[in-house]
């Protein structure tokens, strides 16, 4: 688990993922860091959670892009 310095206790990373608070929002997978959809008490978006997946991208020099739905 790796912790970040500006957000220490709500936002991590576990392996491949990124974790704000205690939902899984994006995904680390070839160079690039990976917005994937998530839901918590009815709420798909959150200037907080938008914060953290942009500082995570900027420490880890990812490019952020959004997850690909197949259908």
């Amino acid at each position: 688990m790796r912790t970040f310095d500006k957000y220490k206790v709500n936002l991590r990373q576990i392996d491949n993922y990124i974790y704000s608070y205690d939902t899984r929002v994006a995904e680390i997978k070839d160079g690039k860091l990976i917005k994937l959809k998530w839901n918590v008490r009815g709420m798909t978006t959150s200037p907080t959670t938008s914060k953290h997946i942009n500082y995570a991208a900027k420490q880890l020099n990812l490019e952020i892009i959004w997850k690909i739905q197949k259908f």
